[in-house]
């Protein structure tokens, strides 16, 4: 178990995320989520709540992730995140507006990917055990270049999405969607190739 997490740096948080350290609830770990979430909540109320160029938008959200983003990037606020140091954006992504990204256990977008509206992409999971469920498994997304992704879906933990893919409008994808593929539903099932 880890004791001073309180203490990592975000390039260990990061490590011990993709390893899928299991979270203690009340744990150092656990505390160290609640403080990246309020570092997260106070850049994203200042995204939101006043206009902005692209070109300030992709230093706002490089503050937001700690990671240099592409000056391609392009997000239409509000955007909402409870972390925001476990995003990996590539060049010529669109977010649109609404967005919801739950991205402790990490979440890789790759380069020309279009997200709609109202997407939610969630990277834990809570324990089954009623007596545990406050403690978290994260459970990174991986999203592959050139997917198109519609408006009001929701990407849960562990999914990967190959390179090409779309996601319909309103889908709740549960397991990979291979690359060049259509998936629509809920939950997603593949409906044709591209």
């Amino acid at each position: 178990m880890i004791t001073e997490c309180i203490e990592m740096n975000i390039d260990e948080f990061r490590e011990l995320m993709a390893k899928r350290v299991h979270v203690e609830s009340g744990s150092k770990l656990f505390e160290m989520f609640h403080r990246l979430s309020q570092d997260a909540i106070k850049i994203t109320m200042k995204l939101n709540n006043e206009y902005h160029t692209p070109e300030q938008i992709v230093e706002i959200f490089s503050e937001l992730t700690g990671r240099d983003v592409d000056e391609t990037f392009r997000l239409f606020p509000p955007f909402y995140t409870d972390c925001g140091k476990n995003i990996v954006v590539g060049r010529n992504v669109f977010i649109n507006s609404c967005c919801r990204f739950q991205d402790q256990g990490g979440i890789v977008i790759g380069d020309d990917v279009l997200i709609g509206h109202n997407t939610t992409v969630a990277t834990l999971n809570h324990d089954l055990n009623p007596e545990t469920r406050a403690c978290l498994t994260p459970n990174p997304v991986h999203i592959g270049n050139k997917v198109w992704i519609g408006s009001d879906c929701t990407i849960l933990p562990g999914v990967h999405i190959g390179d090409g893919a779309i996601i319909g409008a309103g889908s709740v994808v549960v397991k990979d969607v291979p690359q060049n593929c259509v998936a629509v539903g809920n939950p997603a099932r593949v409906i044709k190739e591209v």
